[in-house]
């Protein structure tokens, strides 16, 4: 049985920022001041239903979805973009597949202990986040 995710997470880290937003075209002012950001996570889980709030100073971000149902993804906010997007559990790993114009794009989220781990990809880049529960 998958995790419940559910609970509120602090920015702990992240590597490799920059060229995982160069790969989606993102300029260069703007990927500057995404890196500068320490954005949190709120996860409200419930059975297969999922909202993810990624909150920062600048913008949030809001995923609701239903679990292995594709659904259309505005990425206006991210990157003027819309995508395919399906999120299913791999083990207890929960993975997002973004289908579109970039190629390979996509998440997965997993606990180790009490850390969410956070692994975004897009063409042939790799970002990597951490962030600690802290409710």
């Amino acid at each position: 049985m998958p995790p419940n995710l559910t609970g509120y997470y602090r920015f702990v880290s992240q590597e490799n920022m920059d060229n995982y937003l160069r790969a989606l075209d993102i300029n260069v002012v703007l990927r500057k001041l995404v890196c500068l950001l320490k954005p949190d996570k709120e996860i409200i889980h419930t059975g297969d239903h999922m909202v993810i709030r990624t909150i920062t100073s600048l913008r949030d971000y809001v995923m609701d979805f239903d679990l292995g149902v594709q659904f259309e993804e505005d990425l206006g906010p991210v990157d003027g973009r819309k995508c395919q997007t399906t999120v299913s559990w791999e083990g207890d790993q929960l993975v997002c597949e973004q289908l579109g114009e970039k190629r390979n794009r996509g998440w997965r989220h997993w606990l180790e202990g009490d850390k969410l781990h956070l692994r975004m990809t897009a063409e042939d880049e790799v970002c990597v986040q951490v962030f600690q529960k802290v409710k």
